[in-house]
C-alpha cells in the first residue's frame, strides 16, 4: 500500500463521540475526592458510560484490596466480571504490527483498543506531564484519522482527541526499526449486546452477588493499620528522595487506598434505595477513609518539601477503626440479606 492511500484511511468504533461535548461520568465528577483513580479503572469507568452501561455495578472488586508490602493494590475490574455484566469480550492483542496497523482493523470491525502509550505525548495531562516526563499509561482508542493525524481515545477521567506531532509520536510513524523498543502491551474490547438488554434490577443483583464473592476474598487483616506503620517508617527515606519521588509514591500508595475506598462507598450509594446507600454504616466508614487519605497525600508532600515530622499512624489512627467496622458491617449484611429482585 502506498504512502497516500495509507494516509487516507480512517476508523472508529460505532459509538460517535464528540471531545468538545463530551460529558464524563459522576464517578468522575468535580464532587469525588478522587476525579481519578487508576488509568485502568477510569477508562473503563468511561467507555461503560460511554456506551449507555452503569459502571457502578463492576465496582465490587474493589473492596480485595490489600496493602501490598511497597504498594496499595492496583485494583482493575476483572475481565470475567465485565464480560458476565456487560458482555464486555476482552482478549489480549498480539502486537506484530505497528500498533496503528491493528487499531485500524479492530476499530473498523466495530471493536475497541486498549494499548499502553507513553503519557508524554498525551495533551490531556497538561500540567502533570505533557511533554514533561515520559511515563506508562493504558488509554482506550476510539477512532483514528491517518490523513488528518487525529485520534479519539478514552483516558483518566474523560474523553479527548490528539493530533499532529503527537500523533505520529504516539504511534512511532517516523522512528526508525529499534530491536530494543518492546511492542506495547494491548487488548481488544467488544461487546456483545447483552449489557444493554439488563434491567437495572437485574444489574444490581450481580452487582450484590459480586460483593459476596470479593468480601469472601478479602484481605482478613486491617491494610490499613499495616499501611499506616509502613509510611512511617519509609518518610525518612522519601524525605531525603525528594518531591517528586514522593508523587509517584503517593499515587501507588495513598491514591489507591483512597480512590478504593471512595469507589466502595459509591457502589453502595448506587445500590441503595431512595438515596438511602445500602449498608450505610459501611458506606460512612469508606468515604470517611476516602478523606482521610486525601489530607494525608497533602499532608505528606509538606512533610516531604519541608522535612518536618509527620506522624502517618496518628493521623490514620481512626481510618484504621473505619476500616474494621465498615468491613464488620459488610460481612453481616451481605451475609444475611436477601436479594430477591
Amino acid at each position: 500500500m502506498n504512502q497516500a492511500s495509507q494516509d487516507a484511511r480512517r476508523a472508529r468504533a460505532p459509538m460517535l463521540v464528540d471531545a468538545a461535548r463530551y460529558v464524563r461520568h459522576p464517578l468522575h465528577g468535580e464532587s469525588m475526592e478522587w476525579t481519578e483513580k487508576n488509568c485502568y479503572t477510569d477508562h473503563w469507568i468511561e467507555l461503560l458510560h460511554a456506551n449507555g452501561l452503569a459502571p457502578q455495578a463492576m465496582l465490587p472488586f474493589v473492596i480485595d484490596i490489600d496493602f501490598e508490602g511497597d504498594q496499595w493494590t492496583f485494583f482493575k475490574p476483572p475481565l470475567g466480571e465485565l464480560r458476565d455484566l456487560y458482555g464486555a469480550r476482552v482478549n489480549e492483542l498480539t502486537v506484530w504490527l505497528p500498533l496503528v496497523e491493528h487499531a485500524l482493523t479492530q476499530l473498523a470491525l466495530g471493536r475497541y483498543v486498549i494499548a499502553d502509550v507513553d503519557s508524554f505525548w498525551l495533551p490531556d495531562t497538561q500540567g502533570t506531564g505533557y511533554r514533561e516526563k515520559h511515563g506508562k499509561t493504558s488509554i482506550v482508542l476510539q477512532s483514528i484519522d491517518m490523513s488528518a493525524r487525529r485520534l479519539g481515545y478514552f483516558h483518566n477521567a474523560g474523553y479527548f482527541e490528539l493530533s499532529g506531532e503527537d500523533f505520529e509520536h504516539l504511534f512511532r510513524l517516523h522512528a526508525p526499526p529499534d530491536e530494543t523498543q518492546l511492542p506495547p502491551y494491548a487488548e481488544i474490547v467488544r461487546f456483545d449486546g447483552s449489557g444493554s438488554h439488563k434491567s437495572p434490577q437485574a444489574l444490581r443483583k450481580q452487582s450484590r452477588a459480586l460483593w459476596r464473592k470479593h468480601l469472601r476474598r478479602a484481605s482478613h487483616g486491617n491494610p490499613v493499620e499495616k499501611f499506616a506503620h509502613h509510611f512511617s517508617q519509609v518518610l525518612p527515606q522519601l524525605q531525603s528522595l525528594g518531591l517528586e519521588h514522593y508523587n509517584d509514591w503517593a499515587f501507588a500508595n495513598i491514591r489507591q487506598m483512597g480512590a478504593a475506598c471512595e469507589l466502595a462507598a459509591s457502589s453502595l450509594q448506587w445500590l441503595g434505595d431512595d438515596g438511602e446507600p445500602e449498608c450505610p454504616v459501611a458506606a460512612q466508614a469508606f468515604t470517611r477513609i476516602s478523606g482521610d487519605a486525601k489530607s494525608l497525600i497533602f499532608l505528606g508532600a509538606r512533610a516531604v518539601a519541608s522535612g518536618r515530622r509527620l506522624d502517618p499512624l496518628a493521623h490514620l489512627s481512626t481510618a484504621i477503626g473505619l476500616w474494621d467496622s465498615g468491613m464488620a458491617a459488610l460481612h453481616r449484611h451481605f451475609e444475611t440479606a436477601r436479594d430477591d429482585a
